[in-house]
């Protein structure tokens, strides 16, 4: 039988109100229900997960690309210019109206 050592970890407290909760009905000691949890999560961590269905992607022709990105950050810096512009033009016109 292994030692017994004490520790003190943060539970939240939805989760220990659950714990408490389950072992009032197991009428078992709150310690006795955490090994037992901890236990049965770190057994179904090491299990293979053999009943677990594998995700398979499904390739999706997407047709011929419409843009060239070998220039992208070329084509991101035009893209940035115009909005500039556009933004330039607003707040021209915005301060003709107001004077």
């Amino acid at each position: 039988m292994m030692p017994i050592m004490r520790i003190t970890i943060q539970i939240d407290d939805e989760l220990l109100m659950t714990l408490k909760e389950q072992a009032r009905r197991q009428k078992s000691s709150l310690t006795h229900l955490v090994n037992q949890t901890l236990c049965a999560g770190l057994q179904a961590a090491k299990a293979p997960a053999a009943n677990k269905p594998l995700f398979q992607e499904r390739p999706h022709s997407m047709g011929a690309p419409k843009l060239c990105l070998n220039k992208a950050l070329d084509l991101a810096a035009a893209l940035e210019d115009e909005e500039i512009t556009h933004c330039v033009r607003y707040w021209k016109k915005r301060v003709q109206r107001a004077t």
